[in-house]
């Protein structure tokens, strides 16, 4: 066997890769060939990145390949919006699938076809019964459950029922197709599950062509088959489905025989990541949207300015297995910022402006300072930020009566503006409320650059920007959605959410090459976090959204009292 990409010793090690070299090696299988089917009813969310990264990255690892089927049954709750959007966030992750997509709905003929196939075995049959009055049949864990009265209808009968529900004949939910297995089964899926059922509703594909729909049970498997699906790979909760999935393989004239494994979904404190929970809060009005920075949608990521590498960094990291587990946000937090320290080129931007005036500066004078893109990355070299009497500084940077351990400005004390020189304040400008509205102070023409000659040193650096030339911009800075580790354990997760998830400043300045900032591509903030331009940014008032905040060393001071 030819060495693969999975056989380098820094290729992930887990009992699904581990299956497939097993396969490989006895000759079951040449290459994998996965697939990603998502629902297109919603965007997708980092959890589904989870399976995104696997599915695509064993078939690279492995030479095999992976395909996008949107599994879409469901025309009631289905839009082209999102097909269009998980075809855009798959590009963003990095992933692509060949010429095109495919489509459960592309197989609605075969899969009717073999539904026929069952019935003529005897091995399906069309049921009266209401949807409540199948649950009630069903029986419970610990009871077996009840034929239905219609379960020994003849395939003659059965075939002409399925035809003319196929043909539009009853009204949604007066009959269904049931596989016939064993209502007294220990797994209550293999209790004459339904395999179609009446759906009078236009699908985004097939329009009006068919008013009866198979179900995700019957039309997954069989996708997987006609698609030549090696290893069809999902989450736990479809443990309990594989039996039916088996069985649907076993009895139905399929040219391929997939086999599923299943393995633990991703779960983030303080993260909800259920899609219908999602839609309530997109319908709900609880966010802007599916895009909003504050969801964990890979659209709201993007926005946000998560960058994708570290979402398939952080998915790598939580690994492979079947245990249940809950991976804190913060942990989510660091990847992003591991990505982000190497990639993203620094810029100053003051969020909460205080002016400064440097009255020995020059006035009308201003100059340009040698500013350094990224202290990490040599390559990107670096940029002319503008320099004059009066600048811009963080409020937070000035304490009038400044307690231990806190190295910024104070009265007579001197910092290091960042690439410029060293300042010391003489003046705090108060209006006739008392509020603090303007520093004086001077500065040492002799260190430029943010070094002096003589050798003395100053313990606080602090980043500014120039009056003169800085840019207009609203900052919004994000936090978590919701308030709690577990939204909705103690009842509705609105009840869980977060009133101070976002808050808006107006007034920010920041310096001149943030103008250039693109959507999308995310800049460090001096000492503040990270930060990207958002998409309804309008020319002349920029918007930028926080990605991921800094540690601040005197904020974790000062909490500690």
């Amino acid at each position: 066997m030819s060495e693969t990409k999975s056989d380098s010793a820094a290729a992930p090690r887990d009992y699904i890769r581990e299956t497939i070299r097993d396969d490989i090696a006895s000759g079951r299988i040449k290459t994998p060939v996965t697939r990603f089917p998502p629902e297109p009813n919603g965007y997708l969310h980092i959890g589904h990145a989870k399976s995104i990264c696997l599915n695509f990255g064993i078939a690279e690892e492995f030479g095999g390949r992976c395909k996008l089927r949107f599994d879409d049954t469901n025309p009631a709750k289905e839009e082209r919006e999102f097909i269009d959007a998980i075809e855009d966030d798959l590009h963003w992750l990095g992933f692509d699938w060949g010429a095109k997509a495919c489509f459960a709905s592309d197989y609605f003929e075969q899969l009717y076809d073999w539904a026929r196939h069952l019935i003529s075995a005897a091995l399906a049959y069309v049921d009266d019964l209401s949807a409540e009055e199948i649950r009630e049949h069903r029986g419970t864990l610990t009871e077996p459950g009840r034929n239905s009265p219609h379960r020994d209808r003849t395939p003659e009968e059965n075939l002409d029922l399925f035809a003319r529900m196929s043909d539009g004949e009853f009204p949604d939910g007066a009959r269904v197709l049931r596989a016939k297995i064993d209502m007294a089964a220990g797994n209550i899926n293999l209790r004459d599950p339904v395999l179609y059922r009446i759906l009078h509703a236009d699908h985004p594909r097939t329009g009006d062509v068919w008013c009866i729909y198979p179900t995700y049970d019957f039309a997954h498997g069989q996708s997987d088959a006609i698609e030549g699906v090696t290893h069809s790979l999902c989450t736990l909760e479809f443990e309990d489905h594989r039996p039916l999935y088996d069985w649907l393989i076993e009895n139905l004239p399929v040219q391929a025989r997939p086999r599923q494994y299943e393995f633990s979904r991703l779960n983030l404190t303080h993260t909800v990541l259920s899609k219908r929970a999602l839609v309530g809060l997109v319908e709900g009005g609880h966010v802007s949207g599916w895009d909003d920075p504050r969801m964990p949608t890979l659209a709201g990521l993007r926005r946000r300015g998560v960058p994708p590498a570290a979402i398939r960094d952080f998915v790598g990291r939580s690994g492979i297995s079947k245990s249940h587990a809950v991976i804190e946000l913060a942990a989510f937090e660091a990847c992003i910022r591991e990505v982000l320290n190497i990639t993203a080129e620094r810029r100053m931007a003051v969020l909460r402006p205080l002016k400064l005036v440097i009255e020995n500066y020059p006035q009308g004078e201003s100059e340009e300072l040698d500013a350094v893109n990224n202290p990490g990355d040599e390559s990107v070299g670096t940029r002319k930020v503008p320099f004059g009497r009066e600048l811009w500084i963080e409020a937070g940077d000035f304490m009038e009566d400044p307690p231990k351990k806190f190295f910024r400005l104070g009265p007579g004390r001197e910092v290091r503006l960042r690439f410029a020189y060293f300042v010391t304040c003489r003046e705090a400008v108060k209006d006739a409320d008392g509020n603090i509205v303007e520093l004086r102070c001077s500065y040492d023409p002799q260190t430029r650059g943010g070094s002096a000659p003589d050798g003395r040193k100053v313990k606080g650096t602090i980043h500014w920007v120039s009056a003169a030339h800085a840019l207009d911009a609203e900052i919004r800075l994000y936090g978590s959605l919701f308030e709690t580790p577990d939204p909705g354990s103690n009842g509705d997760i609105i009840d869980d959410l977060n009133p101070n998830s976002v808050e808006v400043l107006s007034g920010c300045k920041l310096e001149p090459a943030l103008g250039e900032a693109k959507v999308g591509a995310a800049v460090q903030f001096e000492r503040t976090g990270y930060f990207a331009l958002d998409p309804g940014t309008t020319p002349g008032k920029p918007i930028f959204n926080r990605t991921v905040s800094l540690r601040d060393s005197w904020g974790k001071i000062k909490a500690k009292g």
